[in-house]
């Protein structure tokens, strides 16, 4: 329980926030037994933690202070004064009187994003920039989008750039949540979630996918339609391909924001058909019986 600048008292103490008084109170005294100074002489950490105990029970003990406590957490001593509201760092009165809870205030005071619409959620933000998590499709952040919501009450316009992926931000300048202490506008951070393709799938700027081939095709060769961003192209495939081999498609992966664009790795996965007609089943057994090839030879060499 090292000293910090923000002590959680229920932590301290070792309780869970809907503890009852007589909760609280058994645990200080098993803990008081531990840290106290007579137990333990010449022992300054176990001096600290008796003092932090100490305080954490002052307040949770006392009803009207819990609940200030509860409510605006390390603030809950500020919150008293409603009729001096407490000056920020750049001189700004700061009444706490106008949040609802600990919550309301702290996402203000560190910017976190209350955006909602059901493009986004908010998540918070620990730097100068208010921050929030915006959901794209996977055709949004490959062309590019328009996204129009609420965030502090104001309607904004916000055009998403085409190349975006998961992970990238994209800043809106002034339109993030006020600073309490200087009462200006943050940045606003857009952080991109892309929803998930299922038939692409990212590797970089490569997009990837696996199209199924039937035996006869990994055999004899054969030409696909493969759905690319761009529509269908034909690919050529070799006969003899394994299944797992992949190919190359340039140009057709991911285009950045900068505009630099990937390839499509076309993956091929042979695939036993599940089900055989008698016609077909007729056939295989034919093959079965003049083929030649064993992809089993090499397992004759292996010894322990």
């Amino acid at each position: 329980m090292g000293s910090t600048n923000y002590k959680d008292y229920y932590v301290v103490l070792q309780v869970d926030k809907k503890a009852t008084e007589d909760e609280i109170k058994k645990s200080y005294r098993k803990l008081a037994r531990k840290y106290h100074p007579d137990v333990n002489p010449n022992n300054k950490k176990a001096e600290e933690n008796f003092k932090e105990i100490t305080e954490a029970y002052e307040v949770l003990s006392d009803p009207e202070k819990r609940q200030k406590y509860d409510q605006f957490g390390q603030y809950w001593k500020q919150s008293t004064q409603q009729q001096t509201p407490w000056q920020g760092g750049a001189g700004v009165p700061f009444d706490f009187g106008r949040y609802n809870d600990f919550q309301d205030f702290i996402n203000e005071l560190l910017g976190r994003g209350s955006a909602s619409s059901g493009g986004y959620y908010s998540s918070p933000s620990w730097g100068g920039s208010s921050e929030a998590e915006i959901k794209l499709t996977f055709a949004e952040g490959l062309r590019g989008v328009q996204k129009r919501f609420q965030i502090n009450g104001e309607t904004i316009d916000v055009p998403i750039p085409s190349g975006v992926k998961t992970g990238i931000k994209v800043r809106v300048r002034g339109k993030g949540s006020y600073d309490p202490l200087t009462q200006q506008r943050k940045d606003l951070l857009l952080k991109i979630h892309l929803e998930s393709h299922p038939f692409f799938q990212f590797d970089g700027d490569n997009l990837v996918c696996d199209v199924p081939i039937t035996p006869d095709e990994a055999a004899l060769g054969t030409s696909l339609d493969v759905p690319t961003v761009d529509g269908v192209v034909t690919m050529r495939v070799p006969a003899g391909v394994k299944s797992g081999q992949s190919f190359r498609l340039k140009g057709k992966g991911w285009t950045n924001t900068k505009g630099t664009r990937g390839d499509q790795m076309v993956k091929i996965v042979v695939s036993t058909p599940p089900n055989l007609s008698p016609q077909e089943k007729e056939y295989y057994e034919k093959l079965r019986d003049i083929r030649t090839y064993d992809p089993r030879e090499g397992l004759k060499k292996i010894k322990v």
